[in-house]
This record gives C-alpha cells, structure tokens and sequence, in this order.
C-alpha cells in the first residue's frame, strides 16, 4: 500500500484524466470491479470540477486490539480539482469533527485532545502535488496532507472511474461529471497521534471516491 490523504492546491501531470474517489474497504472491490464497464471520457474531460459532497466517500480501517478491523468514515467533504493536458491541481478538505465510527461516545473520544483533536485541528486537508500514470486508467497521486497540525507527503493509488455529460441528474447534480477511487495508507503516528498504542493500530488504510461536477472548461 503506497501512503495517503488530503491537504490544498497541487498539481498532477493526469494528460486526459477525469476525477478523484475514496472509498471503503467493503465498496472498494465492487466498485473497481464494475468501473471497467463505465463509459469513459466522453468529451474532453478537461477543465474545474467542484467535489460533490453527496456522492463523495473518504472511509478507513484500522486495527483494532490485535484481532479485528475497525471501519469509519468523515461526513463532510469539499474542495476541487482541475484537469489539464499537462496538470492537474487538486485540493481536497475534510471537517475534522465529521469523523463517524457509528458509536457516538468512540466518536466524542476521537474528535477529542487524545486523538484528532477536532477543536484545535478542525479541518484535514489534502494538496497534490504530482500524478505518474501506471496504466490506461491507473496512476499514482502524490500530495501534501495535513492533519492533526503536521504535514506529510503521502502518495494514493488512483484508478479512473469514468467522465462524460450526464443529463438524467436534476441541479445539482447533473452536467458533466467525473470520479476515481483512491487508495492508500498513512502512519497516526506520523502526524502525532499515539493514544492507546497497544490497543490501536499505527497503520491507517485509506479508501476514497470522489465524484466532481465541472463549473468551468
């Protein structure tokens, strides 16, 4: 697994490239598996895209006492990208206290001091900063992302998920979209979070899709 995460306005190298996706271990799989059918790049891809919060995902695992995985998710996520023929910035951020385990005193634990320290830190952001492609629809992001106060380049494995006009979705929805799903994996430790470290794993795996709708060539 290559590192991870979020942070402000880089740049990639993507040629004709659409979007940017998160996603969770139990979508991941199927969700790369049904994307080799999608149509893809009809039109010229090129241009800003806004990140649509309502099918965008940033989810993790984490493991948890030695036996088991820990799955979670953040709630609240913006930000942009822009495709280019030679670059591509991308600038991703989410709200800190959007973290969600599904138990809400775990979650008051993490968005406290001991953890991620939401009240101090409140946003986690991620800045690209270059982008090599590995394959037709595949390639490697690398970016600044800063959390907890600390900032670590990290790197994510992209995959193209698809682009083109989309008229069936009413405002705000339609119009010409893109996505990718991303992958990869950070340190806690790294950006000083160490609570528990018997209890709690070091490693977090990171699953992100992002969805983007264009507002400008």
């Amino acid at each position: 697994m290559s590192q991870t995460f979020l942070s402000r306005t880089g740049r990639i190298l993507l040629a004709p490239v659409l979007s940017l996706t998160l996603v969770s271990p139990a979508l991941l799989s199927p969700g790369l598996s049904q994307a080799a059918s999608y149509k893809t790049a009809t039109g010229d891809p090129s241009g800003l895209y806004k990140i649509d919060p309502d099918h965008t995902s940033v989810t993790f695992t984490v493991g948890h006492a030695g036996v088991a995985t820990a799955v979670g998710r953040f709630d609240k996520i913006s930000g942009h990208y822009r495709l280019a023929k030679d670059n591509t910035d991308v600038d991703i951020k989410i709200a800190t206290n959007s973290i969600d385990t599904n138990h809400p005193m775990r979650d008051k634990d993490l968005r406290g001091p001991d953890f991620l320290d939401a009240k101090t830190f409140p946003t986690i952001r991620f800045v690209s900063h270059s982008y090599k492609k590995t394959g037709k629809k595949t390639g490697i992001l690398t970016g600044k992302l800063t959390l907890h106060g600390k900032t670590r380049t990290v790197r994510l494995k992209i995959h193209e998920v698809g682009a083109g006009l989309v008229s069936a979705l009413p405002k705000p929805w339609g119009g010409y979209l893109s996505g990718y799903d991303a992958e990869g994996s950070i340190k806690r430790s790294d950006f000083g979070i160490t609570t528990y470290p018997g209890m709690i794993g070091d490693t977090i795996h990171l699953y992100l899709s992002v969805e983007g709708i264009r507002t400008q060539k």
